[in-house]
Order: structure tokens, then C-alpha cells, then sequence
């Protein structure tokens, strides 16, 4: 497409976006909750078609030389596609909260005075790799009452084609507008700069993907942006804890899978257990083929680990997002040291704490200043779907309106609501 055909191309997404916005906000929640159910059902009615245009972008991403974390991020298995389905009947299965009051409060002068949530309008949607993001982002528009305009890589091109297809169908099955969810058919990236520069038309934009991504969204937006640029996540190993429980956890933080941003990529480890956890998971890591980038007491306790891959750790590293098979140790003090550490190298993600202290883990929960904070679990449960959001259309690090795990509420705005009995003011 020319520069003219993008402009005429971009706005009139827009267009259609903004008028469908309008139904959708006064969609009963029965008929949303139908098109969820119906959309459920396309998803595993068609799992074997969906593989077939998945392959495609993948033996293309395979062929243009694509990292194996970042291919593996481009795979809609049947166990993916399930969990997709399920998050659309979770998100039926929930409470329609458009249209909610909340706080109604009688005042002196004789109104009373609350606050009603409702959409957010129609939000844009940019996002790399991941297909499945586009069933996640379609559902949650849906039983928002939104309309979304969805922009996926181009290296899932075929597979966010044939999964926006469905989309459109469960929603006509339904009786609601199609041009309730869009995707740019085109991968053209001067999409992308008129989309973020749609004020009339896009009320918020949502980045999913690299911290390039989304840093050049941010810069170029003339909407609202919701975004988090990192996941360097961490676990932090307390004295005292469960060893064996500490074991466990981390590793699953780490290795169940290394491409999200909810794993692990830093593991802080108390002193006073250093000696007896650190041989324990570093075995575990050295099996599996992690890299370790050591603080000099870590390396120290790691040295004797047979088949250890141990780098000695940079400055750098306390920050670094890996997405992939490596991961920063650090010996700290106790829970102050761990906090400071967090506070100044976290990207404010997720962070976790594994102890057997109340106190110590109350400390954690307070004083880390991360959009999610863990005791005793893995990093990897901050998700929309685990957190019971039903799916979630991205994670934020920002403090306002939206924090952690985006679902059915980050995508609505609260209005004030007024009753009266004929009051004048004086």
C-alpha cells in the first residue's frame, strides 16, 4: 500500500471500530457471553485447521533464522488453543460488571453521588509473536463491551488471519457487530504510526511485545499507552525456608518455560541458606542446561556442581530480560538486602519471596514495588488466566489506571453518577 491507501486503509478501521464500539457498549451480557461460548467452540472445532496455518508461520519463522524461545512463542498447540477456549468460558462464566455502581454516597445537599464503570471505547492493540494473544485481546474486548483494532507480527500473520476469522463468526453467531475486533490485514509497519495517532478514534493503545516495540509506541503515541518494557523478574530464596519447597519453585520460575515475561530471570539467595540451596538448584540448572551468571560467593558454593555453565555476572546482568536458558544468582545478606536489590534492578514485574518467615514476607510484599509480589509460589503465575481475569490483554508496569495482569477492568473507565429529588444548588 502507498502512504494514501495506509491513511484511507487505517482511518477507516477506526471508523468501523468506533461505530461498533457503540453497540457493543449496550450489549446485554447475554448475548456477549454467547459469542464468548460460540467463540470457544470455533477454537476447538477447528484445532487441526488452525495448526496448518500456524506451520506455515513457523517453518517461515524458522527459515528467516528466528531464535528457537522466539518460535516457540509463534506455537498455537492444541494444548494452547484449549487453554484460549477455556479463558473465553471462563470470562462468560464471570460477572458482567459494565454498568456497575459503585460507592453511591448521599450527600448533604440531598443527591447522591456514585461513580458507573463502563467501556473504554475502542482500544489498538500491537503486539509480536504470540497468536494466541489475539483470542486473549478479541475475548476480553468483548465482555468488556469494546471494540479493538489488533495488529499482530508479521511472523504470525497466517495464524492471527485465521484466528480473527473465528472471532468475526462467533460474534455474527451472536448478533453483535464483526467490526467489534479488526486485524490489520496488512504488515505494513505505517499502520502502526497512523494507529497510535488516532485520537477521534483509538482511546487507548496497548503494546505487547520487545522492549524496542514498545519504547517506540511510547514515543510515537498521541493516545494513552499501557505497557511494561521488562520482565526481569526475581525470586528471592530467604533465610529461613522450606529448602526443598525453594528447590522446586525456582526452578519452575525459571525452566517450565523460558520465553514469557513472567519467568525468572534473577535469583537472590539469603547468606544463611546459600550454602545448602545453592548446590541443590544449581544441579537442577546444570541438568537443564541453564546458564548462571554468579556473584563471587555464588560461584564459590556452584564451583563443585558437575556440568555448571557459570559466567561471572556483569552490572548489566542484575537488569538483564534473558528469555532464555540463563539466569542472574546473587548471594545477598538477608530480606533488606534482597528488597534494596529488587527495588533497584526489578523492571517492578513480578517478584517473589520464599520463606518460613510471616514478618519477613509481609516486609516483601509491602516494600517491593513490583506490579505483582509472591510468597512461596513461582513468578510464572502472573497471568490474567491464573489469576482468574479469565485472560488478560497484557501486563502493566505503570502506576495509574491499570497495574499487573490487564483484564476485564483495565478495559473499562468509571463516570460519575448523580440522583436527585429535584435538588437546586445554592
Amino acid at each position: 500500500m502507498n502512504a494514501l491507501d495506509i491513511t484511507t486503509y487505517t482511518h477507516t478501521l477506526g471508523l468501523q471500530a468506533k461505530t461498533a464500539a457503540a453497540l457493543m457498549a449496550k450489549a446485554p451480557a447475554a448475548i456477549k457471553n454467547k459469542a464468548l461460548k460460540a467463540l470457544a467452540r470455533l477454537l476447538r472445532e477447528h484445532t487441526a485447521a488452525l495448526q496448518v496455518d500456524n506451520s506455515r508461520d513457523l517453518a517461515s519463522a524458522r527459515a528467516a533464522g528466528l531464535a528457537e524461545p522466539l518460535v516457540d512463542r509463534l506455537k498455537l498447540t492444541p494444548e494452547v488453543l484449549e487453554t484460549c477456549a477455556q479463558g473465553c468460558e471462563q470470562l462468560a462464566a464471570m460477572p458482567d460488571i459494565i454498568g456497575e455502581v459503585l460507592g453511591m454516597k448521599q450527600q448533604p445537599s440531598g443527591i447522591r453521588v456514585g461513580q458507573m464503570r463502563v467501556p473504554i471505547g475502542v482500544f489498538g492493540m500491537i503486539f509480536e509473536s504470540r497468536p494466541n494473544v489475539t483470542i486473549e485481546a478479541a475475548s476480553l474486548s468483548i465482555k468488556s463491551g469494546n471494540a479493538c483494532i489488533l495488529r499482530g507480527g508479521s511472523e504470525a500473520i497466517e495464524s492471527n488471519k485465521a484466528l480473527a476469522q473465528l472471532v468475526q463468526q462467533a460474534l455474527a453467531e451472536a448478533g453483535l457487530p464483526e467490526a467489534a475486533v479488526q486485524l490489520v490485514q496488512t504488515t505494513d509497519r505505517a499502520v502502526v504510526d497512523q494507529l497510535i495517532a488516532m485520537p477521534q478514534f483509538v482511546d487507548v493503545i496497548i503494546p505487547r511485545g520487545g522492549k524496542g516495540l514498545i519504547e517506540r509506541i511510547s514515543a510515537g503515541a498521541k493516545v494513552p499507552v499501557i505497557k511494561h518494557l521488562d520482565g526481569n523478574c526475581h525470586t528471592y530464596v530467604d533465610d529461613p525456608c522450606d529448602i526443598a519447597m525453594a528447590v522446586a519453585v525456582a526452578d519452575n520460575a525459571k525452566t517450565s518455560k523460558y520465553s514469557p515475561c513472567n519467568a525468572s530471570e534473577s535469583l537472590l539467595v539469603a547468606e544463611g541458606v546459600a550454602a545448602e540451596f545453592l548446590p541443590l538448584i544449581g544441579a537442577v540448572f546444570a541438568k537443564k542446561g541453564v546458564e548462571m551468571r554468579v556473584c563471587e560467593a555464588s560461584r564459590a558454593l556452584l564451583a563443585p556442581v558437575s556440568g555448571a555453565k557459570l559466567v561471572a555476572a556483569t552490572e548489566e546482568d542484575w537488569a538483564q530480560e534473558y528469555l532464555a536458558p540463563i539466569i542472574s544468582i546473587k548471594v545477598v545478606a538477608g530480606v533488606d538486602e534482597a528488597i534494596a536489590h529488587i527495588n533497584h534492578y526489578s523492571s517492578h514485574h513480578t517478584d517473589a519471596i520464599l520463606t518460613r518467615d510471616h514478618m519477613h514476607g509481609q516486609r516483601f510484599v509491602r516494600e517491593v514495588d513490583s506490579a505483582s509480589v509472591m510468597i512461596n509460589t513461582s513468578t510464572r503465575f502472573a497471568d490474567g488466566f491464573e489469576y482468574g481475569l479469565g485472560a488478560e490483554i497484557g501486563i502493566s508496569t505503570d502506576k495509574f489506571h491499570a497495574r499487573g495482569p490487564v483484564g476485564i477492568e483495565g478495559l473499562t473507565s468509571l463516570k460519575w453518577l448523580v440522583l436527585g429529588e429535584g435538588e437546586v444548588r445554592v
